[in-house]
């Protein structure tokens, strides 16, 4: 920077060259607004000897704040607010008048900023007819300024007020456009995130890149109760739980009580102000209000006195509707999730209980090796296997498959299975023991719901199964190393009054086989949309002749999920495998 000095090399300023300098600096730091009143500092300090100096803009209350200084205590700096009209400087500002103080002692309105202070200059600086803010120098010394100092101060002042305007309407730009950035980014990151607590952790982040705060919180509103409870809380970057707050308590509970944001200056002059943090001094709390609702409050707090401004106020009120559609959406996600875990707690508990429905262990029979499995699509199935043993020796096998499944199905399997033992205490032959079981569901009639069955009686003196079907899949028979699909004629259980049912005998030597299964198996279909049938079934069977019960229950439900591409399954799954033996086995 040039030095300020006529062409005598006197001390005396030349205007000329003080306009042409000060033009100079206020180009080269335009929109840097810190830069520029630095830059402005140390051009006055060349030609206006002083001991403090401030630059004080107009904030968005219409006060002046300091912006930049020099000899100032930083406290006073964080903290000094002065309305238009208070003060030397303040009146400089209301009239947009330099005003001249030679003894500060004999003004009644001087704000003492030192003791040894003796004289004050105050210059308006004034920028397309609004006041942009004011330059104020004091001196230790007695008439420290006289018309040249002032002169020079206001040429210079001249010059700086319209650069300090555009950077100022350049700052806001930049400010605007970053908060619409953030406010985008915001509604498309807040969408990704359900679990509540890395939600507001989210937010405080957010609001940080936004504006500056000592403390932040989030109460959100417990609707019973009418509380505002404290979900989340941060001080200088510490988490911190507070306790809750009633609507109407605080400057929090004013602001969902009010249903407008609150913006206080200084806490110490709001009654209404309750500490929760040491040493804050400014607050502002908005609103989440979604849908008309209040759903809660978020709040700022800072240990400076007005750090924050209508702009802030503003830019929350922005960001609050985001922030509570979102949160919204993680507590529905958080009350969906819990409902699922006992949901899944409660399915885990039906399956214990269900596996007591079903029979532990398979009989032992004579003349007949038995295998028996069950696999539910879900946690719970629709399909349910029993054995029924008479004192003769004779045993009865029934396989059934409720429509639909899940818990619903689980819950009318549950129903059928009593009925069904019931039912075969009184009735051994398989049409009889089918009638009979419809009568007693028709009886306990659930709308859309039904029952597909089987019933065989092994009879071991004749070595014979008596067999009848309501609607299930053919059972499959291998015989003499034959294979062959048993289509046997019969309604579903529960749909009509008075259904006819067919039973057929067949007589089984030691090495026969005989597979009855639900239609989860044998309709498990694979890539090309080919189901797996009685003659995949009857395939495995076939190449296994010397495989006993068990061997050959888990190679059928091994090739049966090899088939299906080893995906999960879409209906239950029920194979009960019989397997003739030998007279006395």
């Amino acid at each position: 920077m040039s030095d300020i000095r006529n062409s005598a090399g006197a001390n005396t300023p030349d205007p000329l060259r003080i306009l042409l300098e000060a033009s100079q600096v206020a180009a080269e730091y335009s929109l840097d607004l810190d830069d520029l009143l630095e830059a402005l500092g140390s051009l006055i300090r060349k030609v206006v000897d002083y001991q403090l100096f401030a630059i004080l803009l107009v904030d968005d209350k219409e006060e002046l704040e300091i912006r930049y200084s020099i000899g100032y205590r930083p406290e006073l700096v964080r903290t000094l607010r002065v309305e238009l009209g208070q003060g030397i400087t303040g009146h400089a500002a209301a009239h947009r008048k330099t005003i001249v103080v030679n003894d500060v002692r004999n003004d009644e309105r001087y704000l003492m900023a030192l003791d040894a202070v003796r004289s004050e200059m105050s210059v308006p600086l004034v920028a397309r007819g609004k006041l942009v803010g004011v330059i104020d120098l004091q001196s230790a010394q007695l008439d420290a300024f006289g018309d040249r100092e002032r002169e020079i101060v206001e040429l210079i002042g001249s010059r700086f007020s319209l650069a300090i305007d555009a950077a100022l309407l350049y700052q806001g730009t930049v400010r605007t456009n970053q908060t619409l950035r953030v406010l985008h980014e915001v509604s498309r990151d807040f969408s990704n995130i359900l679990e509540l607590e890395e939600l507001l952790e989210s937010v405080a982040g957010v609001v940080r890149r936004l504006m500056p705060y000592d403390a932040f919180s989030i109460y959100l509103l417990e609707e019973d109760s009418q509380t505002l409870k404290h979900y989340f809380g941060a001080r200088f970057d510490e988490r911190v739980q507070w306790s809750s707050a009633d609507l109407g308590q605080g400057l929090v509970g004013h602001a969902a009580k009010e249903r407008r944001s609150v913006l206080v200056r200084d806490t110490d002059d709001d009654e209404r102000y309750i500490s929760a943090v040491e040493g804050i001094r400014s607050e502002v709390a908005v609103p989440l209000i979604l849908k008309d609702r209040v759903i809660g409050v978020v709040d700022l707090e800072s240990v400076r006195v007005a750090s924050f401004s209508r702009d802030h106020e503003q830019t929350l009120g922005l960001l609050a509707p985001q922030i509570a559609s979102a949160i919204e959406n993680a507590r529905l996600y958080e009350r969906v999730a819990d409902s699922e875990r006992r949901m899944l707690d409660d399915l885990a508990a039906a399956r214990h209980l269900q596996k007591h429905l079903l029979p532990e262990r398979c009989p032992t029979v004579e003349g007949l090796e038995i295998a028996a499995r069950n696999y539910p699509a879900t946690a719970v199935s629709g399909d349910l296997y029993d054995f029924y043993e008479f004192r003769e020796g004779s045993v009865a096998i029934f396989n059934g498959d409720v429509s639909g499944k899940g818990a619903a199905a689980a819950l009318y399997a549950a129903l059928a299975s009593g009925l069904l033992r019931n039912a075969a205490r009184k009735h051994r032959e398989p049409t009889e023991f089918l009638q009979a079981a419809n009568r007693a569901l028709m009886a306990n009639h659930i709308e859309s719901r039904y029952l597909a069955a089987m019933f065989a009686v092994w009879n071991p003196a004749r070595r014979e199964i008596v067999v009848a079907s309501a609607g299930e899949p053919p059972p499959v028979v291998r015989r003499a190393g034959v294979i062959e699909a048993l289509h046997i004629g019969g309604m579903p259980l529960g749909l009509f009054v008075s259904p006819q049912f067919e039973q057929q005998t067949i007589r089984l030597e030691p090495g026969d086989v005989f597979v009855m299964a639900s239609d989860g198996l044998h309709e498990t279909e694979n890539e090309a949309g080919e189901q797996y049938g009685d003659s995949a079934l009857g395939e495995t069977i076939g190449r296994l002749a010397d495989a006993t019960a068990e061997q050959l229950l888990e190679a059928i439900l091994e090739d049966a999920t090899a088939f299906g591409g080893g995906g999960e399954l879409v209906d239950d799954r029920t194979v009960i495998v019989l397997r003739a033996q030998p007279v006395g086995a």
